[in-house]
């Protein structure tokens, strides 16, 4: 199989916020209802080597400082963004696209949401940490401004490395 890149034109801030959504008409953006668990169970098991566990998307769902947003295309999950706010900045803790809605716009429009929502409430830097192989989302967050600020060795239970990346002061 060849390998092949994604590449996604740079928005300023104002662009990412200012243009109409990528949405289909069928797309909706909500947080999460413990009846939605097995769906989000599905897509991360579908996406992750070492998924998350029920128990630590329960905790998500129980802690003040997180969010979990889910964007559904008619009944099935597109995909969904778990973020913190945290001091004065939005840690994005984990986004996982169905395989099925890849390359579709799924992360960007959950990325829009997540970051307007906490530039409402005055947070004007966004950190998160990504997998170094994991091209197609690295372009999509530099497409955003995103910056690469360092790597964690090791990062992920695989041995993976974490590139660290920052959006804003």
């Amino acid at each position: 199989m060849i390998p092949v890149l994604i590449v996604y034109k740079k928005q300023s801030l104002a662009e990412l916020f200012e243009r109409k959504a990528l949405l289909s008409e069928a797309w909706r953006i909500s947080s999460l209802e413990l009846a939605d668990l097995d769906m989000v169970l599905a897509v991360e098991r579908a996406c992750y080597p070492n998924p998350w566990s029920r128990d630590l998307f329960l905790r998500e769902y129980d802690n003040p400082r997180s969010n979990i947003d889910l964007l559904r295309d008619g009944d099935e999950l597109a995909g969904y963004l778990v973020s913190w706010y945290l001091h004065e900045e939005l840690q994005i803790m984990n986004v996982a696209t169905a395989p099925a809605f890849r390359r579709r716009g799924v992360g960007l429009a959950l990325l829009r949401k997540a970051m307007g929502r906490a530039r409402k409430r005055g947070l004007e830097r966004t950190m998160l940490e990504v997998r170094i192989g994991n091209a197609g989302a690295i372009a999509l967050y530099e497409s955003l401004g995103f910056r690469r600020d360092g790597v964690r060795r090791r990062y992920y239970v695989d041995g993976e490395d974490a590139l660290l990346m920052s959006l804003g002061e």
